[in-house]
């Protein structure tokens, strides 16, 4: 496994040039990009970014030695999935397509995208059905792009336990749309490794950040808590690992946090960054 480093993360006035070269000299073996909407950073990509812009950042790329490894989204909150406006939901293929574009033309492996939430105005039975009928819509253009299009367990209400992730895996019926797994995203509720048991290869994708619970007597029961810097909670990294090994994973590992204390550098933040996930690799 390798360490890669989300965009997002980067301070948001540095443009693409300057984001490889930091990135890099802090160690990382690759990064991921995101498409949002205009204006959300000088190194975002989006809905309208040109076939000669891409071909720009792919040089950057290579020429920092940094490669692009995966393509994530902020879109997919605002065009859900699930959605039951038709419209709103080929917005939602559209974010996905420039995803996928995107990923083409920069070598990524593969995108991140974000099934529908559920609400007291939305059934879990609704969001499902809408979210996978987004996806199987896609299937032929993601399976010609051979771009992995990974759903990622986030805050939503939507993916609650390792079976429901893989079941909508299993029903979308492709080589090609796996697991984006997201290890700290479960720690309010569950355990990372016991994740990655059940959804063992069709993990595509890793995102990691930890999570300190608020209680110390954990039982499975959400008692809340906050996102905390690499190691200050409550991930079991010396399980989870091996649990990726085990389970077939030799891809990137994403590190998805951002910088809390105001007083530190971004390059000393990234630094820190990589050396925690120097440590993660060596269990």
């Amino acid at each position: 496994m390798k360490k890669a480093l989300n965009a997002w993360t980067v301070d948001s006035a540095v443009g693409f040039d300057e984001m490889f070269r930091q990135v890099k000299d802090a160690g990382f073996g690759g990064i991921e990009l995101n498409v949002d909407d205009a204006g959300h950073s000088a190194h975002s990509l989006g809905l309208e970014t040109t076939a000669a812009q891409l071909e720009e950042i792919a040089a950057l790329s290579q020429k920092h030695a940094l490669p692009v490894v995966s393509v994530s989204t902020s879109m997919l909150w605002k065009y859900s999935m699930g959605a039951a406006d038709e419209g709103e939901r080929e917005m939602s293929k559209n974010v996905i397509r420039a995803q996928i574009k995107a990923a083409k033309a920069l070598g990524a492996a593969g995108v991140l995208v974000v099934p529908d939430g559920i609400s007291k105005h939305k059934s879990i039975a609704k969001a499902y059905e809408a979210s996978l009928t987004t996806l199987q819509e896609l299937k032929a253009e993601i399976e010609a792009a051979e771009i992995y299009v990974c759903t990622e367990n986030v805050w939503n209400g939507f993916f609650m336990s390792a079976y429901d992730m893989s079941v909508m895996i299993d029903h979308a019926d492709s080589p090609y749309i796996g697991a984006y797994f997201d290890c700290g995203n479960v720690i309010a509720f569950s355990w990372a490794e016991h994740w990655i048991e059940i959804l063992d290869g069709r993990i595509k994708l890793v995102h990691v950040k930890d999570f300190l619970r608020a209680s110390k007597d954990f039982g499975g029961l959400n008692g809340g808590g906050e996102f905390v810097d690499l190691f200050k909670g409550d991930v079991n990294w010396k399980a989870v690992i091996p649990a990726l090994r085990d389970a077939g994973f030799d891809g990137y590992l994403t590190a998805e946090v951002f910088k809390s204390d105001p007083g530190q550098s971004y390059t000393d933040y990234y630094k820190e960054i990589s050396n925690a996930m120097d440590v993660l690799l060596s269990y």
